[in-house]
């Protein structure tokens, strides 16, 4: 009897044996609380943006010809109407100091003429007179008037070829301006292209040539960044946006959306776009930027606070997690239903309680409904 006791103790210690080392065994997994918190829907773009000036200009001048004066140079900060360039003019010069000449002559010559033509209009009244009482003869005062009309139709003539020679001078003040390029707003300069005594051209119709001078506003700047087509519906003016910069690490910079693009741009026939530029909150932040840095731009579309939400990547298809059971260490699927989202968290509307625990290592072999697992120091 005895050694029928011993050999079943045997059996039973060898099937415990067995079944403890071929038992499945806990899988680790890391969890999270589900707590009340902030979540955002956003979008950002798809390729990387860049910062712009408000105001920038490439000048060039109207015709060509060989450069004379060049009064600035690359990082150069201008004035409004400073020149910037000017060409070789001086046939123009003497053409602006002719007409000039001619105006001045004509001035001088009206005063003659005209004083003239009013003592022959005096001596056409005193012949009318003298003709009234007999003393001359009708001829006479008809001689008289002549003169009268010849002299008021001289100085007539004169003040005309005045305004001639005003036309005359103006012209050639235009012409000379089309010799001089100016700043048309203060700015700071970019780029300079050609040196004093270069001839310069300006760009013929559908030929695109370097311009001239590259003038940047550098006091007003902004970011200019590609969405997705099919984000544009989301993105509305005033819409909060974070600004990262690849120049300013581990800062983000406040700003809005302040223009949509009213169309697509079709980079590729996979990748289309549209613009979407965002002014910055702080105008001190500007001092920090360059033009052309580049940029990356998330537009908040909408804001709920104090709500339920998990982590993004905790979601699994068809939007069910992996609730952790105390009582069996078991995971369960959970259907719960989604809020907003973006890439970090997800709000949850219902299925899940404040409190509860879900998987977010959810990528692990073996992780599923069902499954026995351990839980890792890691747990939030």
């Amino acid at each position: 009897m005895r050694r029928i006791l011993i050999s079943i103790g045997l059996v039973l210690l060898v099937a415990v044996g067995i079944w403890f080392f071929t038992m499945p065994k806990p899988l680790p997994v890391t969890l999270f609380v589900v707590q009340s918190g902030l979540v955002e829907s956003s979008v950002s773009n798809t390729r990387a943006g860049s910062v712009e000036a408000c105001l920038r200009t490439r000048l060039s001048p109207i015709i060509g010809g060989r450069i004379a004066y060049l009064g600035v140079k690359k990082g150069d900060h201008v004035k409004k109407g400073q020149v910037l360039i000017r060409l070789w003019n001086e046939d123009q010069q003497a053409q602006s100091t002719l007409a000039l000449k001619q105006v001045d002559s004509a001035r001088k010559h009206v005063g003659e003429v005209c004083i003239l033509a009013d003592n022959a209009e005096r001596e056409a009244v005193r012949s009318t007179q003298l003709r009234q009482r007999g003393f001359i003869s009708e001829s006479a005062e008809e001689k008289s008037r002549a003169e009268a009309r010849s002299r008021r139709a001289a100085c007539v003539s004169i003040n005309t070829e005045i305004a001639q020679a005003q036309a005359r001078l103006k012209l050639a003040e235009v012409e000379q301006g089309r010799t001089v390029l100016a700043a048309p707003f203060d700015g700071v300069v970019a780029d300079i292209v050609g040196e004093l005594g270069e001839y310069t051209t300006p760009s013929p119709p559908g030929v695109a040539t370097p311009p001239a001078i590259d003038l940047i506003d550098s006091s007003c700047l902004y970011v200019q960044v590609p969405m997705d087509e099919v984000d544009a519906p989301k993105i509305k003016l005033g819409q909060p946006a974070r600004i990262v910069l690849d120049a300013l690490p581990g800062k983000t910079l406040l700003g809005h959306v302040k223009r949509v693009a009213p169309y697509v741009v079709a980079v590729e026939k996979q990748a289309r776009t549209i613009d979407v530029d965002v002014a910055l909150d702080n105008a001190a932040d500007i001092n920090q930027l360059l033009v052309g840095y580049s940029a990356d731009v998330e537009v908040v579309l909408a804001r709920h606070d104090h709500v339920l939400r998990i982590p993004t990547s905790a979601l699994l298809e068809g939007g069910r997690v992996l609730l952790y059971q105390d009582e069996n260490r078991k995971l369960e699927a959970r259907v719960v239903k989604t809020g907003i989202a973006n890439w970090q968290y997800t709000e949850i509307l219902d299925g899940l309680r404040k409190g509860d625990r879900i998987v977010t290592s959810v990528d692990r072999e073996g992780v599923q409904a069902g499954a026995v697992v351990s839980v890792e120091p890691s747990e939030k």
